[in-house]
């Protein structure tokens, strides 16, 4: 039984090329394809075993799309394919639960190897750089490590709060809470909370679904 693919994409050429690819291979099928998240919503009456999703969609988030996918079937073979491999686009990747991670230029028989491996290992999660990446996210936790108390104060920030607020949120002075911050912009090499927080985030050290919207 052949697997049915379905494709998310919104850049025509990479269906076009993920269809070339698969018409070499007889045990691949496409069955859709779509170009950005609200097509995609169709996914439901076409039931494939695995589809292949994009991170940038123009109408939306592919991984929030993956994230809906997976939590409305179990059973479906989850592949993102992206032009960034950033490792915390990865962790996105991972938390949001998909099967495999692959780059767009990655070889042709990476691509098809993450395709059959989401077709019978839907929630075993697979990418060729986790290991890598998982190694320079323990590297930048040595490197930065922040005490609790700054980490504190870093996920404070991340909600938005002010000075003042972190200060009767943390039982302490407006001029300790203001060291503590000066301390963590240090320790990031951040001038503002922005830098701070896009710091944090590339090195794992929170994760992006947890950043508000306008930072």
């Amino acid at each position: 039984m052949s697997i049915r693919l379905a494709v998310v994409d919104g850049h025509p050429l990479t269906r076009y090329g993920l269809a070339g690819l698969v018409a070499e291979h007889d045990d691949i099928e496409i069955v859709a394809e779509w170009g950005s998240v609200a097509a995609a919503r169709a996914i439901v009456d076409v039931r494939p075993t695995v589809v292949t999703i994009d991170v940038d969609l123009p109408d939306g988030d592919g991984l929030r799309l993956a994230r809906e996918c997976r939590d409305r079937d179990p059973d479906l073979g989850i592949v993102v394919l992206t032009s960034s491999a950033r490792d915390d686009i990865l962790f996105r990747a991972l938390d949001s639960g998909v099967s495999a991670f692959v780059e767009k230029t990655a070889p042709m028989a990476e691509v098809l190897g993450a395709i059959r491996h989401a077709s019978v290992a839907a929630t075993s999660f697979t990418a060729t750089g986790l290991l890598h990446a998982l190694t320079r996210k323990r590297d930048a936790e040595t490197r930065f490590a922040l005490s609790p108390r700054e980490h504190e104060v870093l996920l404070l920030l991340r909600d938005g709060l002010s000075v003042p607020a972190i200060a009767r949120s943390t039982y302490v002075s407006p001029s300790t809470a203001k060291t503590y911050v000066a301390r963590l912009y240090e320790k990031l090499g951040a001038n503002n909370r922005a830098q701070a927080l896009m710091t944090a985030l590339r090195h794992g050290l929170i994760r992006h679904d947890e950043l508000p919207a306008v930072i």
